[in-house]
């Protein structure tokens, strides 16, 4: 499976080998844990890399619920997402943004940009799509004071648990890529200072049992985010195009608000008030006056 096409042959284990051949080299690595499906003696070593971990199966007037919390083999299962966020970052690269550049005829400096909200429009778009689906299905929308009552919500459904751990791998494929996509030495600190900033966040609502919130806060910055990558976008295409960047501006505005209020609800006023107050690390009680 080639994501790339070779011009040139380099010699093996060199740097230009290792990033023109990087995608299927991953594609590989995930082949050979898929393989281990296959085989009793490694299926339940595989499986520690392909379905999120530390499942919990209770009975309720529903019938059987599984939930989910972490713990240290989630490494494993964000390392395997991880793999694949590499391999599709390629295809979305090869596949589509490459054939768009090479109609465009872009500068060096505006093609990196262009590759860049390109990878995150469809990401962004993917994420708060989503996200969304399950705010709804969990029904956080409906009832918000659920995103505080009963903390710490340290038992995750299935889809809310895999959910943040393709969230936290999409993010760490994210340092590679940098070199990998050979970013400009000008553009590499903005683009890991906004990288490192959604690992912390997103690991700190993930690891502080304050998924719910972190839920909303990751819906209303995608929006947000996608809304100004498709402006980049259309501006690249024709740089006449720049109204998008007059509603990126109010929806920007509008997001921020909706955030602060959200977080004056839920930490200043929801967890403030609860009657779980205090560090439990056996309960995944992290609400503390230092912590919120």
């Amino acid at each position: 499976m080639a994501f790339r096409r070779r011009n040139k042959s380099y010699p093996f284990f060199s740097q230009e080998f290792l990033i023109q051949n990087h995608a299927d080299i991953v594609f590989s690595l995930v082949i050979f844990i898929l393989i281990g499906l296959m085989f009793e003696a490694t299926a339940k070593t595989a499986i520690l890399f392909i379905q999120p971990q530390y499942n919990i199966t209770t009975l309720s007037l529903e019938g059987e619920v599984t939930t989910y919390h972490y713990g240290w083999k989630d490494c494993a299962t964000i390392l395997f997402y991880f793999f694949i966020a590499i391999i599709l970052h390629a295809v979305v690269q090869e596949y589509l943004l490459d054939k768009v550049n090479r109609r465009l005829h872009l500068s060096k400096s505006k093609n990196t940009k262009f590759n860049e909200s390109g990878q995150l429009c469809v990401f962004h778009l993917v994420s708060s799509v989503w996200s969304f689906y399950i705010l709804i299905t969990e029904g956080y929308l409906l009832h918000p004071s659920s995103l505080w009552e009963n903390y710490p919500h340290s038992h995750l459904r299935f889809q809310v648990k895999f959910f943040y751990l393709t969230q936290l791998a999409y993010w760490l494929h994210a340092l590679p890529e940098l070199y990998f996509q050979k970013v400009r030495k000008e553009e590499i600190p903005r683009q890991l200072q906004y990288i490192c900033l959604y690992l912390l966040h997103t690991s700190a609502a993930y690891l502080l049992n304050l998924n719910r919130v972190g839920l909303v806060l990751l819906f209303l910055q995608y929006v947000s985010e996608l809304g100004f990558h498709i402006a980049r976008l259309l501006y690249f295409t024709d740089e006449n195009h720049q109204k998008m960047f007059d509603l990126w501006a109010a929806s920007f505005v509008f997001t921020r608000m909706a955030t602060l209020t959200l977080m004056f609800l839920a930490v200043g006023f929801g967890l403030a008030r609860s009657e779980n107050q205090g560090l439990d690390l056996e309960m995944g009680n992290f609400n503390t006056v230092l912590i919120r």
